[in-house]
């Protein structure tokens, strides 16, 4: 009994010394809301104090923004990144876009001028857009998307915006196979621009060049003529620019002169070009006219007033009563 009075005593008097404290915490809270209600020297001390502690508090707070400072900047590097990828596209698509048109309109140019070129010579073609090439030094020609359902045949020039191309040598249902004027089997009968002379221009299989052989010593050529197609054979129509002239030498004998030429023709870049519908007609002296009927010494002397020249012909339409 006695350690139980003893533990409720000492109870009791914490109890009682918690209720005191208690107390004088609320005493020294209304006091100090007196004065500070009365006076201004508690802000000052409250200043004074976190002035004190500022360090303290930032530093305690530094972890807590320093985390949340890397989390905006993974955040915003994301974004940015995610940005940029989808700049870089859109700025390739702009490009394709760009190169696109600009093929078009160097395709549009392009038709421009071969249309323009078959309306300056009253010709009738037909566009064809080049879908292979063989620029294999023993065979030089193109594959055309144009065939024998197009209307296309055998023969048929074909012209770029700048010169003569080649001929027809092949057609089927949808394509046609053309031969390059630098092709080995190619002959592109050939006039000086300037000077009037004529030759034929072979394909030389290497490069794009074009041999003028056999051309007499005293022809009048100089390098940089142009030359024209002369229409001969009716292979090619007449006037079409050619090739231009770029060496001229002495053959081995002498007696001769050989000259190089540079197509007029892009072989090698035009994929638009133009077949001709309108062969030229070979050239040649008129057919003469074969006069039938007896000789005019057996007719005899015309009657005054009948001309001796339509003797014949009334000869020949008695003859046939």
């Amino acid at each position: 009994m006695a350690l139980s009075r003893d533990g409720s005593a000492s109870l009791f008097a914490a109890s009682a010394g918690s209720t005191l404290r208690l107390a004088g915490y609320l005493l020294l809270a209304v006091a100090l809301m007196m004065l500070d209600h009365h006076d201004d020297w508690l802000p000052r001390v409250r200043s004074a104090t976190a002035l004190a502690v500022e360090p303290a508090w930032r530093l305690a707070g530094a972890p807590a923004r320093w985390l949340g400072d890397i989390r905006e900047n993974l955040a915003a590097q994301s974004s940015l990144r995610s940005e940029n990828r989808k700049l870089r596209d859109a700025l390739l698509l702009a490009n394709v876009r760009i190169a696109r048109m600009q093929a078009l309109v160097r395709q549009n140019d392009q038709l421009k001028r071969l249309l323009d070129a078959a309306d300056s010579l009253r010709m009738q073609g037909q566009l064809a857009r080049v879908i292979d090439i063989d620029l294999d030094p023993y065979r030089r020609r193109l594959v055309l998307n144009r065939g024998a359902r197009q209307g296309v045949q055998v023969g048929q020039a074909v012209v770029d915006a700048h010169g003569v191309m080649g001929q027809v040598i092949e057609v089927l249902p949808n394509t046609a196979v053309v031969l390059l004027v630098t092709d080995p089997s190619s002959a592109l009968p050939v006039i000086d621009a300037r000077s009037g002379v004529r030759a034929v221009a072979y394909g030389s299989g290497s490069g794009d060049l074009l041999n003028l052989p056999d051309l007499p010593i005293n022809a009048d050529i100089k390098v940089g003529d142009s030359l024209l197609t002369s229409g001969l054979g009716g292979r090619f129509p007449a006037g079409f620019p050619a090739a231009t002239i770029v060496t001229i030498m002495a053959d081995r004998s002498g007696n001769y002169l050989r000259a190089a030429a540079r197509p007029a023709a892009r072989l090698d870049r035009s994929d638009q070009v133009l077949l001709l519908r309108d062969l030229a007609e070979p050239m040649g002296p008129p057919a003469p006219v074969i006069d039938a009927g007896p000789p005019s010494s057996l007719i005899g002397p015309a009657p005054a007033g009948v001309d001796n020249t339509s003797t014949p012909q009334a000869t020949r339409n008695g003859a046939r009563r």
